[in-house]
């Protein structure tokens, strides 16, 4: 963290009279990936701000961002299609719900199509 911006990270701390503060910055720590059949997935199609594309979400995945990369990885190249992990979800290129859900089922994960 710069010392320079580490003001802003500060929530609710505006000023402190007491020469001896040190503010404490909380730890973004990840939680546990739960086991896969305790996970509840949704698959859904999306086009939105993809300049027309079609692509498959896989959202609702809880746990770690290397747990969640290795299930990009493995959906992506189950459906031999391309992808990427952003912000919690997996996307899948193409509209390939179904197949994802039947893979996911077969894998463990709680999966229901979505919109």
């Amino acid at each position: 963290m710069s010392k320079k911006n580490d003001w802003k990270k500060r929530e609710g701390v505006v000023y402190s009279t007491n020469s001896d503060f040190s503010f404490q910055y909380q730890q973004e720590s990840e939680s546990d990936t739960l086991p896969p059949g305790s996970q509840r997935l949704i698959v859904q199609l999306d086009k939105s701000n993809r300049a027309g594309k079609q692509v498959t979400l896989v959202k609702g995945f809880v746990g770690k961002a290397d747990d969640l990369e290795a299930l990009g990885k493995l959906l992506k190249s189950k459906c031999g299609t391309g992808g990427s992990v952003k912000d919690g979800e997996v996307i899948i290129q193409g509209d390939v719900r179904d197949k994802l859900v039947a893979i996911l089922q077969k894998e463990g994960y709680g999966a229901k199509r979505g919109n």
